[in-house]
């Protein structure tokens, strides 16, 4: 047998890795023709940029920039639509009354034959392929499209098509430049009664839309970019635009475009006008023969990038690489996310679905900057705004696979530490009060008018924020970052609480009145117990923060701890769901806040009995509520039936996360619930993450380590899990569960394989 050179070991020991994955059918999501009527589009990111995809593969899509915001007078912030970049159309001839463009035919298997789309979760990258068939011609299409995570301005749109027929085609290479979007309702004044006539004066429903219309869709609308200097080179053949979004920040896009070796184009032209920027191009194929056409753009935004000038040098620079270069890089940049992952053993479909949620959680988030990620991703909804969900359910679901991505979350706190130091201030209170739906950009509050009550109760958020900070330290033991960044968001965090809590003489105790539960139903109640507890430790937290950077803590914080009021029932023995003046009665989304209480980065201290106690009192109205269920609920569910031992029930739930109508196909899209269609739901991608990682293993992050708290627990199927490359102290770790001798899940955690 020949020996092979040395030098082409890692060539082949790389080409044998994206074999192995190639072959993985938990990285694989396909659309065929069945999706047609029903396609839910898919969504490439690199945490900066955004695009929704489309069945052909060549459309314009919606796109967005990472705190591209629009800020139009009496409206609340919202993500503005840059212009889309993805569209190449094509036409087999003339565009006239017997030929069209390919866009803008209706997507039908008897046109659109042989067709297969497919998101490849590992590369990141869609790929798309049919045989257009269009009055007797027809054309083998192929379409590859990705958002580079290797150059995060950079992204790239490849068609290659083979005709079955000699002849002269078109194509156009196209910026869209959106409409501004109608109507704007200025929701920054509208009680919630005038925002649901408004609506419907509009001739507007509140109401989902199939196959993807989100339900609060007439007012989670995108915001909008006015586009200035536009132009383009129809010899250099390339396109540049400068914009702004309304009342926001400067961006720039540029496109070149690069033509198959050899071809001589019939005719090439520039076009603009009020809603496109395109280089269109006339050329004569011969059949048989194919043809690969590829698009290279590059983007930025003020504070992030250059001009249209700069981009324009990107894209050239780009299409001069080639785009085997640029998707080796984007491909090689994944493949090195993807060392950290959770393998499951013995389930495809939760294998699949935790490949999926880590996919959309990765390709939302960034690595090393101060960018969170807002509760549907970098898409309207919520309007990109960011709510505890960034802290309390991303942060820990991204912190022992992706601790590089994990810290943007808590830099994004600590950058906009002066925004929640002002709003304390307006307030009355010490330190700082961050807000319930932050701006991406600044964190100003954002909260709509016709929720702003419960935008200025909702406070626990400052709680979950002053966690999420020292879970980051005990995770990196970073001394420098703590004193720098983590300290001075704790301190503060601490001040807030300290001056929010009321003595009650009478009980002689804390109380902390007026707030919006984490069920929020109840928007105004004394001593929800979610928020107490949270905000007990993150007093005592401030203590131990200040201990760690060698400061001087204020000794009232752990007073304050120490004598917050933590709603019981010491005859039942299990917590309550906020004071004992307020009755928990009510018919709630949520159904019940209590299995919040084992949250992995709260996780109150009680007994085994209480544990049981609280999650028996819980899962009553729960399961009693005829509200549709927020899969946002359901791994809490999971976890807290975990920590009690319940198994069946612990499973159950985690299997309704995945199985049960809230993961759209063809791309397992997360949505708020399962009729809504509130998709790029990255809060239950990331539950479902934490689900895995904390609820499973039993394992929970403290001051002394990463420790086993729970006994890990494995459902009846599996035959193992193992979470690859976990980060904790600066070492990697491979933890397992699986099961011993005796039958019974055990967890085993060896230095990792792959680092």
């Amino acid at each position: 047998m020949p020996v092979k050179p040395l030098h082409l070991i890692p060539f082949l020991l790389a080409c044998a890795s994206s074999a192995a994955f190639a072959s993985d059918a938990s990285f694989t999501l396909t659309a065929t023709a069945q999706d047609f009527d029903n396609y839910f589009p898919g969504y490439l990111a690199n945490g900066y940029v955004s695009t929704l995809t489309g069945p052909r593969g060549t459309e314009g899509n919606l796109s967005y920039m990472v705190g591209l915001m629009d800020y139009a007078k009496d409206d609340f912030s919202r993500p503005a639509a840059i212009p889309g970049w993805t569209e190449i159309d094509y036409s087999t001839g003339q565009s006239d009354a017997s030929h069209f463009w390919m866009n803008q035919v209706d997507a039908k298997p008897t046109i659109f034959q042989d067709y297969r789309q497919t998101l490849d979760l590992h590369e990141a990258t869609l790929t798309t392929r049919y045989r257009y068939v269009d009055h007797g011609k027809s054309t083998d299409v192929k379409v590859v499209t990705f958002v580079s995570q290797a150059s995060p301005q950079l992204a790239a749109t490849q068609l290659t098509l083979t005709s079955d027929f000699d002849g002269e085609v078109e194509l156009s290479f196209a910026l869209n430049l959106w409409a501004p979007h109608q109507p704007r309702l200025p929701l920054a004044k509208l009680s919630g009664d005038e925002m649901q006539e408004a609506v419907a004066a509009h001739q507007m429903k509140l109401v989902a839309i199939p196959p993807a219309t989100p339900d609060r869709a007439p007012v989670w609308y995108h915001g909008d970019v006015h586009v200035g200097d536009r132009d383009g080179d129809a010899k250099a053949l390339t396109l540049w635009l400068d914009g702004k979004a309304e009342q926001g920040l400067a961006m720039a896009q540029a496109a070149a475009i690069e033509l198959p070796k050899g071809m001589t184009p019939t005719n090439v032209q520039i076009y603009k006008s009020p809603y496109r920027l395109a280089l269109n191009l006339s050329a004569k194929v011969e059949k048989g023969k194919t043809y690969t056409f590829t698009k290279y753009v590059a983007m930025s935004r003020e504070g992030w990038g250059g001009d249209a000038k700069a981009d324009l040098a990107l894209a050239t620079a780009a299409r001069a690489g080639g785009f085997e270069k640029l998707f080796a890089a984007h491909r090689d940049a994944w493949a090195k996310l993807w060392k950290s992952d959770i393998v499951i053993d013995g389930d495809e479909r939760a294998q699949r679905a935790v490949h999926s949620d880590l996919y959309y959680l990765l390709s939302s988030s960034t690595a090393d900057t101060a960018w969170a990620i807002g509760a549907c991703a970098l898409t309207p909804g919520y309007a990109e705004h960011v709510f505890w969900d960034s802290d309390f359910w991303v942060f820990p679901a991204l912190l022992l696979l992706h601790p590089e991505r994990a810290k943007s979350l808590v830099m994004f706190r600590a950058r906009t530490l002066a925004a929640a130091q002002a709003r304390a201030k307006a307030a009355g209170y010490a330190g700082a009060k961050y807000p319930w739906e932050a701006d991406p950009e600044n964190g100003t509050e954002q909260t709509p008018h016709f929720a702003y009550v419960l935008g200025e109760r909702e406070i626990h958020v400052n709680a979950d924020i002053a966690i999420a900070q020292w879970q980051y330290w005990l995770v990196t033991q970073d001394r420098a970052w703590l004193k720098q960044y983590g300290w001075p968001v704790i301190r503060n965090l601490a001040e807030f609480w300290a001056s929010r809590a009321t003595w009650n003489a009478e009980k002689q105790r804390y109380d902390i009145l007026h707030v919006t539960s984490v069920d929020e139903d109840y928007n105004d109640v004394p001593n929800d117990t979610y928020t107490n507890a949270a905000a007990a430790k993150a007093l005592r937290i401030a203590t131990e923060a200040a201990a760690a950077v060698g400061e001087k803590a204020d000794p009232r914080w752990n007073d304050v701890a120490a004598k917050l009021h933590i709603p019981f029932d010491n005859t039942a023995q299990h917590h309550l769901h906020f004071d004992e003046s307020v009755a928990h009665d009510r018919d709630t989304w949520g159904g019940s806040s209590l299995p919040m209480l084992s949250l992995p980065a709260l996780d109150l201290a009680m007994s085994a009995q209480v544990r049981r106690n609280n999650y028996d009192q819980a899962i009553g109205p729960v399961l009693a509520s005829s509200r549709d269920p927020n899969s946002m609920g359901l791994a809490p569910l999971s976890i807290a039936a975990a920590t009690v031992g319940d198994e069946k029930r612990a499973v159950a739930w985690l299997e309704k996360n995945f199985s049960g109508g809230v993961v759209k196909p063809p791309f397992d899209v997360r949505t708020e619930t399962a009729t809504n269609n509130t998709g790029y739901f990255v809060t239950a991608a990331a539950g479902f993450v934490q689900n895995l990682v904390f609820g499973l293993t039993g394992l929970r992050i403290e001051n002394t380590g990463l420790n086993p708290v729970y006994p890990p627990l494995l459902p009846p199927d599996w035959r193992s899990m193992t979470l690859k490359n976990v980060a904790f102290g600066g070492k990697r770790y491979d933890i397992r569960v699986d099961r011993g001798a005796d039958g019974k899940a055990r967890l085993v955690r060896k230095a990792a394989a792959t680092q």
